[in-house]
């Protein structure tokens, strides 16, 4: 991909008062990123675009923003970040289904987004011992299926998951609410080094984006979509988890909780989960496994002809005939066993009334 196509996907991303599912609309709608940015009769598609008005019309045409775009591809190169547009095949399949997904993504780290089980784990920033152990178990427990551990980089329960999937060497994706050139809580920031490893951090913001107060809700949802389900450990009445769990349930994605004491503060938000039916109850790993059936499937062990019934002699001949081809013509079976036709089809008619073999088109036979 050329760096004009990519300078064009980062202004996209940039326009302002364009969401995510306007910016989608616009793109099918005028066949694609570039034109947006390079065709001089712009506002004549513009127009029939669902959603965008006059005010938007003008914002989109001056084209302020491609000189931000081309300060962040810069910065994209020297900090070796990947930007993962959504259309390309590389994108997070899971986040891909979401209909107000980011339209581009910067990451910073190694990690796969798109892994076999992936994780989200979410709650209160002031836990109590007892949640900060039922996280650790919970993230150790999850190493049984090779999960992914996701959260939002956050005091509380989010570090202490990130840390924990460092730990136990598994991958983990941090999602922050700002931009790749700085990371908030700076108390984090060794943490966060280290998550690069072995994970990585993503955001859907460019770098030098202002703090506020709307990216944090924002940024819930790329936590949400990224994963298969999501937990919540801890969770007071209000805050960023509940949020999370919302828009994971909203994805149709697999919500648990674990459930706490009635007079706990900081269970309220967890047991309210629970009581309206929006999350399942949950007391360890194990459980998420179970109910998101990521069991090892057992492999069911091979069952020889030979022990459907009690075969005679001839008739084993012709179960090692069949078997060691697959299937075999009944032809074929009395050349190789040198037996007269007449022989060999009352042994096959036997053997089918038995349920050892299973007679097919063409006068086929193959073992059941």
């Amino acid at each position: 991909m050329g760096d004009q196509e990519l300078i064009h996907r980062i202004a996209l991303s940039l326009l302002k008062g364009i969401g995510p599912v306007n910016a989608r609309n616009l793109v099918a709608w005028c066949g694609g990123v570039d034109p947006i940015f390079t065709d001089r009769k712009l506002k004549n598609t513009l127009e029939k675009v669902p959603g965008i008005g006059p005010k938007l019309i003008a914002s989109i045409t001056d084209r302020k923003v491609l000189p931000a775009a081309e300060k962040e591809l810069a910065y994209i190169r020297q900090h070796k970040l990947r930007a993962l547009f959504y259309l390309d095949a590389d994108y997070p399949r899971r986040l891909k289904q979401a209909e107000d997904a980011p339209v581009i993504l910067f990451v910073k780290g190694a990690a796969e987004l798109d892994t076999e089980h992936m994780v989200s784990i979410v709650g209160t920033r002031t836990p109590t011992e007892h949640g900060k152990r039922l996280c650790l178990e919970l993230v150790e427990g999850l190493k049984e299926c090779n999960a992914t551990i996701v959260s939002g980089l956050a005091y509380g329960i989010d570090i202490v998951a990130h840390r924990q999937a460092l730990k136990c060497d598994m991958p983990t994706i941090g999602c922050v609410a700002h931009g790749l050139d700085r990371l908030y809580p700076g108390e984090h920031a060794a943490t966060a080094k280290e998550m690069e490893k072995n994970g990585a951090l993503v955001t859907e913001l460019t770098s030098g984006s202002p703090f506020a107060p709307g990216n944090f809700p924002a940024r819930n949802r790329v936590i949400a979509g990224l994963s298969d389900c999501t937990i919540v450990v801890e969770s007071g009445p209000k805050g960023g988890s509940l949020i999370t769990a919302d828009i994971a349930s909203s994805y149709d994605r697999e919500v648990f909780a674990y459930p706490g004491r009635p007079t706990d503060a900081r269970s309220e938000g967890c047991n309210k989960l629970i009581q309206q039916n929006k999350a399942a109850l949950i007391t360890s790993a194990k459980d998420v496994i179970t109910l998101m059936e990521w069991l090892p499937k057992k492999k069911k062990a091979p069952v020889q002809a030979a022990l459907f019934t009690d075969l005679m002699p001839d008739e084993q001949t012709l179960a090692d005939l069949i078997k060691a081809q697959g299937s075999a013509h009944i032809d074929d079976l009395c050349a190789r066993s040198a037996w007269t036709q007449g022989k060999v089809a009352g042994l096959l008619l036997n053997m089918e009334f038995n349920g050892v073999v299973r007679s097919l088109p063409g006068k086929l036979y193959q073992l059941n």
